[in-house]
């Protein structure tokens, strides 16, 4: 058998080189390069071997840097999120504070099914030079490092303690990274002496390497069943998830609607199912939905879920969905998803195998003359509602309303708005008007404050025009980015709005009766001995983009704001060059009510009124959730 002999480092670099992912005629590498910050424990290992063949073979394995461990994880994820996740990035990085920076990184691909590959570095298998430089010690458990977090976070785990476990790690990982049922973050401890030592790698483990996705149908006669219980419903609804997206399912969503006129409603990793126009998209639905979608959920008799897992936003906390006869019907490739809500009739499949399968079940059914008008009338309804609320008001300091229609009047149809943390989720999922299937990009799974920036250069790369809006408090989590994207030459924009605080937090704070507090960027008053009367703290974020190297243009506050945003989306549009926009907004200026809800307990004992009158909304507003079976409060009465 021949083989090479070379480092663990260098067997990691090349193996990953050479693995490709096959999604029926599409096929591309998984892998196509790695991010890395180096440090004792990877400089030796993996930075060594990436700098050796960017001198051998520098299209190889392309080596990108980032500011910060936990940015280039988001990379990844947006990137594999805009791959359809088909492809992803590696990332390496040192022993102890590198390795748990990536933490984060790692909850977020893993709760919103995005596969990314961690590389961190581990202290010394040999334990030779115990304690190493930044090495936990636990004395009840010598095994133990920092990297037994990632265990949780991961859909797969393993450490390298000796060079010939390599091979089947990696093997491993290459599995879980291409399933679409297991996908999340794949982490593989490599320790600092391990990837530098010798070993002799056969010559197969670096040959190119196919793993297919799977796109299972449903099982024989299932897509029958579900016809059948379709036909006998008054009022079906579809909601279209993230399994829509991933398993490129538009056009197929869209030919079943077409045919039988069944509305849909959008969670935030669905949308983009269909284009906002379309009359039977109603929009976003649950807690940050569209009037819309909200009162056709609540009088829909059958629920059928595509590649949902159901969030509490997505069902407005279980209040949503008011038919006390209301079934479920979950067509969802994971089981765990499609069994949820005590499903009448899980369907484990590729969301656009069953749905193709399901059209040819459903000739000749159209949902009744009443119920269509009904589903006319309300999406009419909220897209005047929309059109009103959209007017430029004139305001030195505009809503967030008006700030993201001048952003999406400026962009073009294949933009993708990217977006993470605080209030602007919210109000994007019921106002952005999504013209292509990969035009919305908001991580909602984890809300991952400091995403954004680092999500755009991800989307970049992928070849995604972003458009990045992001408010000062998830601005100031991670904006050393930008520095990775100048570095680079990367085109995208971000769209910083200034409010001076935590602008979600303080709204959610007002309705449990806390007032806003500690949600204010201010100087800290003494006298209160609190955050909440000092004057407002003299920060200039658009001088602080300057600095890192991004072009800046500042909208002032004037009457003509929202009219200069627009301009200045255009000539950020031209520009070769990535642009942060600066633009001060009101922020108790607030997006029209979507008639959602969201469960957010409130304290039961409280001497202040606000929170007592709280409370009491509190105890109306449940009698609405429903239970995983029966009918809950109603059931009860």
């Amino acid at each position: 058998m021949t083989t090479r002999r070379m480092t663990v480092g260098q067997a990691v670099v090349e193996f990953l080189a050479h693995q490709y992912t096959v999604d029926g005629n599409h096929r591309e590498r998984t892998i196509p390069g790695i991010f890395g910050i180096f440090g004792h424990g990877n400089v030796a290992g993996i930075g060594q071997a990436l700098k050796q063949f960017s001198l051998e073979n520098p299209s190889l394995m392309p080596y990108h840097q980032a500011r910060n461990e936990q940015a280039m994880v988001h990379e990844s994820s947006a990137f594999a999120r805009m791959k359809r996740r088909r492809a992803t990035f590696a990332c390496t990085a040192s022993v102890g504070p590198g390795a748990t920076n990536m933490l984060t990184g790692a909850a977020v691909a893993t709760t919103n099914r995005l596969p990314v590959l961690l590389l961190p570095s581990d202290t010394f298998a040999n334990r030779a030079a115990d304690p190493v430089l930044q090495q936990l010690e636990v004395p009840h458990d010598a095994t133990l490092s920092v990297n037994d977090a990632f265990k949780p976070l991961s859909r797969f785990f393993d450490r390298v303690q000796r060079p010939e476990q390599l091979y089947s790690a990696l093997l491993s990982a290459m599995r879980v990274l291409n399933d679409p049922v297991e996908t999340g973050a794949v982490t593989i401890a490599l320790p600092e002496d391990v990837q530098a030592e010798m070993i002799d790698v056969p010559a197969e483990f670096l040959a190119d390497r196919e793993w297919h996705i799977r796109r299972p149908r449903p099982d024989a006669g299932l897509t029958k069943e579900v016809a059948r219980i379709i036909r006998a419903s008054k009022n079906p609804m579809i909601i279209a998830g993230g399994g829509v997206v991933y398993s490129d399912a538009h056009a197929a969503l869209k030919n079943l609607v077409e045919l039988t006129g069944i509305p849909v409603g959008v969670s935030q990793a669905g949308t983009g199912s269909l284009n906002w126009d379309h009359p039977q998209n109603l929009g976003s639905v649950g807690a940050t939905g569209t009037t819309a979608a909200n009162r056709i959920a609540a009088k829909a008799d059958l629920i059928i879920g595509i590649g949902t897992r159901y969030s509490d936003f997505t069902t407005a906390s279980r209040s949503a969905f008011q038919n006390p006869n209301v079934r479920f019907i979950n067509i969802n490739i994971a089981s765990f998803d499609a069994f949820k809500h005590g499903s009448a009739l899980p369907v484990v499949a590729d969301a656009r195998e069953t749905l193709t399968e399901l059209i040819g079940d459903l000739p000749g059914y159209s949902v009744s003359t009443d119920f269509a008008a009904q589903i006319k009338e309300e999406k009419e309804k909220w897209d005047s509602v929309v059109d009103a609320a959209f007017v430029d008001q004139k305001r030195a300091r505009p809503s967030q309303t008006e700030i993201i229609h001048a952003v999406q009047s400026a962009s073009d149809a294949n933009d993708t708005v990217i977006c993470a943390a605080g209030s602007l989720p919210g109000d994007l999922h019921k106002l952005w008007r999504v013209r292509s299937p990969m035009g919305y990009h908001v991580e909602y799974a984890f809300s991952c404050m400091g995403y954004e920036i680092a999500a755009g250069i991800g989307a970049a790369r992928a070849g995604a025009t972003p458009i990045v809006m992001v408010g000062d408090g998830s601005y100031l989590m991670m904006h050393t980015e930008i520095v990775s994207a100048v570095a680079e030459g990367i085109k995208f924009i971000i769209v910083l709005i200034q409010n001076h605080g935590y602008a979600s937090i303080g709204h959610l704070s007002e309705t449990i009766g806390s007032q806003r507090y500690g949600t204010q960027y201010r100087f800290r008053s003494e006298a209160g001995n609190n955050f909440e009367a000092g004057e407002i703290l003299p920060v200039d974020l658009a001088a602080n983009a300057a600095s890192l190297g991004i072009d800046v243009i500042r909208i002032e506050e004037s009457t003509d704001a929202i009219a200069d945003l627009h301009k200045a989306v255009k000539q950020a549009k031209s520009s070769k060059n990535a642009t942060l926009i600066h633009i001060n907004s009101d922020p108790l200026l607030y997006s029209p009510s979507g008639e959602g809800w969201w469960d957010v307990p409130i304290a039961q004992v409280s001497t202040m009124p606000s929170t007592q009158q709280a409370l009491k909304n509190y105890q109306e507003a449940i009698k609405q959730q429903r239970p995983l079976l029966g009918n809950g409060a109603k059931d009860r009465e």
